[in-house]
């Protein structure tokens, strides 16, 4: 057997692997040393410790576990039901108004984290509840925290956005504003999808009680929004303005986040020894999860593309001549379908080492291809039946939520996407001009 198709062997063999529910980090790393063994070229694991090496010093992945942080403080300190709170006061007088709260409020708290997890728990926890009390449509509302949640991997500063960059060889600085008018975007197809669900049937979504709005005046409203939403604008603008501007790195600008996330928390004297125990401790687990999976992909790389397997797959799709479109549907079109079965972390670290050549040699924006990436990851996050959105918020649901109800509701979501999609790839420039900007 030929070294090339042995890697496609080994890439078969991981596949299956994790699809069986093996550990992702000792999967992936395991698999390379075993299979560097059998071809016959162990000069192969030699070049593991420079792998590591360089993993460990990459300056932009010391972004992760501060941005995680960052989102951890506000979840631990209670400021992120502050929000929903204010969301939910401003906006429920209107048919769909908490649904329409949950959306806003996950692209707001997006921009704070980069963590699937933090936001569909976050809501789960205490929107899905108010909105099960208020007889709103229990599947649309799990779609909507579900697919909601999902905007924080698109949004910077999305930890996916932080990995990829590295491993595609793209700035996660330009990277991270390539994404944020498609992100926002996104989530304003959900905002519009809501309304108009709702405004042709108000049972999925009855507004607050009139007597219950009454109870909160326009002078409390505003002190609503300059209290809590206005802090976290101030905490998004902080970091993404120093960005822009040139002011600082991305992960420099995490370091100023996660201070100035402590500033908020005591400012609102949430700041306590158990939420900074517990901020602590989360952003610990997140981020040795994925930085010890950064390390097993790259182990599976270096024999993968040791072995010629990458030149492979390059040379057999660019052979078939379907051109810029049908090669792009092929690559995203393969990443939306192991997005059902695989983890995203997984799936990131095998195919863009693959996917990165034939970008290249189309001759197309790596930027904008980014992008097109990362929204096909965000699509398999609610596509059953691998749906990690769907899984995190089954695990903190309330009685009476089943996972049916989360797969109907998630489903309406996923042609959403693919819109964004579309509407991405056929207008580059959503991508473009704030690069540009920088």
């Amino acid at each position: 057997m030929s070294p090339e198709i042995l890697g496609l062997v080994m890439l078969g063999v991981m596949i299956t692997l994790i699809m069986l529910g093996g550990h992702v980090a000792v999967v992936i790393g395991a698999t390379g040393i075993i299979f560097a063994f059998i071809a016959g070229l162990p000069y192969l694991i030699s070049l593991f410790p420079d792998r590591f090496y360089t993993v460990m010093t990459t300056f932009s992945l010391e972004a992760i576990p501060l941005f995680v942080f960052m989102g951890t403080i506000l979840q631990q300190a209670g400021i992120a039901e502050t929000i929903y709170n204010a969301l939910r006061l401003v906006m429920g007088g209107v048919r769909g108004g908490l649904l329409l709260a949950t959306t806003v409020f996950c692209i707001i708290f997006g921009a704070c984290t980069g963590v699937l997890g933090a936001i569909t728990v976050t809501m789960g926890l205490f929107a899905l509840p108010a909105m099960i009390k208020a007889r709103y449509s229990k599947e649309l509302a799990c779609g909507t925290i579900c697919a909601g949640g999902c905007l924080g991997l698109i949004i910077p500063p999305s930890v996916v956005l932080i990995l990829y960059g590295p491993c595609a060889g793209v700035s996660v600085a330009e990277l991270f504003f390539a994404s944020l008018t498609p992100g926002v975007c996104l989530g304003i197809l959900y905002l519009i999808y809501i309304g108009v669900r709702c405004y042709l049937n108000p049972k999925l979504g009855p507004p607050m009680p009139i007597e219950e709005r009454r109870e909160v005046t326009v002078v409390a409203k505003l002190r609503l929004i300059s209290t809590s939403i206005l802090p976290a604008f101030f905490l998004i603008s902080l970091v993404l303005g120093s960005i822009l501007f040139g002011i600082a790195s991305p992960t420099e600008a995490a370091a100023v986040g996660s201070c100035s996330a402590l500033a908020i928390a005591a400012a609102y004297r949430k700041l306590t020894w158990q939420s900074l125990k517990g901020a602590c401790w989360s952003a610990t687990k997140i981020a040795a999860f994925i930085l010890f999976i950064t390390l097993g992909a790259s182990v599976f790389t270096t024999v993968f593309m040791g072995l010629g397997s990458g030149d492979l797959v390059t040379n057999f799709l660019l052979g078939l001549q379907l051109g810029t479109l049908g090669t792009m549907v092929i690559v995203l079109g393969t990443i939306f379908i192991m997005g059902m079965f695989m983890d995203w972390i997984a799936i990131l670290f095998i195919f863009v080492p693959l996917s990165i050549p034939i970008v290249n040699l189309l001759g197309l924006d790596p930027l904008w291809f980014g992008v097109l990436f990362c929204l096909a990851l965000v699509t398999s996050f609610i596509t059953p039946p691998f749906a990690m959105s769907a899984f995190y918020l089954k695990g903190i649901a309330p009685p009476g939520v089943t996972l049916g109800d989360i797969y109907r509701g998630v489903l309406p979501y996923i042609p959403i996407q693919l819109l964004g999609i579309v509407v991405v790839y056929n207008f580059p420039i959503l991508c473009t001009w704030l690069p540009s900007l920088m």
